[in-house]
């Protein structure tokens, strides 16, 4: 049986729009975009590849789909652009189509999360998540995470996407390991109680 397990970059107030650029996702007027791209260092690099692997398979939503297929095509010698270009990605989507244009890519199909209940019950390596919010959270209502490392940067926005919704979800999890970059964000492990 595979993991699932997620990779995301929140603020304190758990914030995950756009951490990359300024206009990577504007939904809801968001005016923030970029606001992790200042605490960029060596450490929340390693962190970022660490478990790249240990991955057979990377869970998209269709935002961030249709962002980094737009990025990491272009980018084949950057080590995260040849990672992510290899490795299979399966995209739950209700608008696009299939074919999709970027290499390895499959649509996850009507349900989404069926389908990724039947990706983790086949053996092999484990399936990450990366950015996803609507789709990370349909996992975790559907007790489908295993683990989830968060990289908490050292900021308050005040509005934006946030990670967790306000739903009655439930899920525990135990703390598996923390560090602190030198620009101060706190990446922690967590894996499922």
């Amino acid at each position: 049986m595979s993991k699932i397990v997620a990779f995301e970059n929140v603020t304190l107030d758990g914030v995950m729009q756009a951490p990359a650029y300024a206009d990577e996702d504007r939904r809801g007027g968001f005016e923030h975009g970029g606001w992790a791209t200042p605490y960029a260092d060596e450490a929340a690099s390693r962190a970022a590849a660490s478990g790249m692997a240990e991955t057979g398979g990377v869970l998209l939503g269709r935002v961030t789909y249709e962002d980094f297929a737009g990025v990491w095509p272009n980018q084949p010698d950057n080590p995260f652009g040849a990672f992510l270009n290899a490795t299979p990605k399966y995209v739950a989507s209700a608008t696009l189509s299939e074919p999709l244009g970027w290499t390895n890519s499959t649509l996850l199909g009507d349900d989404v999360v069926g389908a990724i209940a039947r990706l983790r019950s086949e053996p092999g390596k484990n399936l990450l998540v990366l950015g996803s919010g609507e789709l990370f959270r349909s996992l975790l209502r559907a007790n489908l995470v295993d683990e989830v490392t968060l990289q908490i940067h050292p900021l308050v926005l005040g509005s934006g996407l946030r990670l967790f919704g306000e739903d009655d979800t439930l899920a525990r999890f135990d703390l598996a390991s923390s560090s602190t970059t030198s620009s101060g964000v706190v990446v922690a492990t967590y894996r499922q109680a």
